[in-house]
């Protein structure tokens, strides 16, 4: 019978496994013990996530997220509660993830309850960072990285990349939710307007609108992908498919800015493979 620290971690790759159909095929090229590592994190950011949106009314949505803040603390302590929680203190005192990382993953998922715009890309890159970049400095504490401040600002700017694609991709599901995440003020600039994001209207105002977004992304991809060389050789094909999967959601919105309003834009598994396959030669080669 397998322990109760394996059943911990055999869970969160199992939750892994059904929810992150992008993320999934990357870990899949860790070394064993990073890749457990990888799904704990990535077990606790989607237990954040489904708090916040699974449409409970924002006093019980921030309860909940109170309670799972107090859970993290209890964990961290030594007293961790359920499996998500036990992998994640392992993971933590195994690779030494700070824990405000933890802390700031939980501010991020708690904006969502009490904003639902931003006013300038300013305000949305606090809210990035916290969702998403933090996620990126957490993945490479667990991988290992040379270049200290410099690694950590590529791991944040590709993570803040990683982020954008979703905004762009999700637009329709975020707008469902009461939620608009592109700025304010460059949805007016390109004389757009939040009725007609809700009401799925493409024009010529939201084609050069998702260009600009679109432009943004890719400058952060290029800024994530200076992390590579910095990385191991393995962690550094992960982050590679990772990278590639999101930039082919891109390059999809790009040619046919439209579709985000039709279906969920993504690559099917040959591409991931291919993909996969890519990332694992350049990593050894580059």
């Amino acid at each position: 019978m397998r322990n109760g620290l394996e059943a911990a971690y055999d869970y969160c790759q199992a939750l892994t496994k059904r929810e992150a159909k992008n993320f999934y095929y990357g870990f899949a090229l860790l070394p064993a013990a990073q890749r457990r590592a990888i799904y704990s994190a990535y077990a606790f950011a989607r237990g954040c996530d489904d708090i916040v949106d699974d449409g409970l009314p924002p006093d019980v949505a921030s309860e909940r997220l109170a309670d799972y803040r107090r859970r993290l603390d209890a964990s961290l302590a030594g007293h961790p509660d359920g499996p998500v929680f036990s992998a994640l203190r392992q993971t933590i005192r195994e690779y030494r993830v700070p824990h405000e990382y933890f802390h700031e993953l939980i501010d991020g998922v708690e904006m969502d309850l009490a904003q639902a715009r931003y006013e300038t890309f300013e305000e949305l890159r606090t809210y990035c960072h916290r969702v998403a970049s933090v996620v990126g400095l957490i993945s490479i504490e667990i991988f290992g990285y040379r270049g200290g401040e410099k690694a950590r600002r590529y791991a944040a700017d590709l993570g803040l990349a990683l982020q954008l694609t979703n905004i762009l991709r999700d637009l329709q599901e975020d707008a469902e939710r009461g939620r608009v995440y592109l700025p304010q003020d460059e949805i007016e600039w390109f004389g757009y307007s939040d009725e007609e994001l809700l009401a799925g209207r493409v024009t010529p105002a939201f084609r050069r609108l998702m260009a600009f977004n679109i432009d943004r992304a890719r400058d952060h991809y290029a800024g994530g992908r200076r992390l590579l060389p910095l990385l191991p050789t393995r962690a550094r094909a992960c982050v590679g498919v990772m990278a590639g999967i999101y930039s082919s959601i891109l390059d999809d919105i790009e040619r046919r800015p439209g579709v985000v309003f039709q279906r969920r834009v993504g690559p099917g598994t040959g591409q991931k493979l291919a993909l996969a396959g890519r990332e694992i030669v350049r990593s050894v080669v580059g």
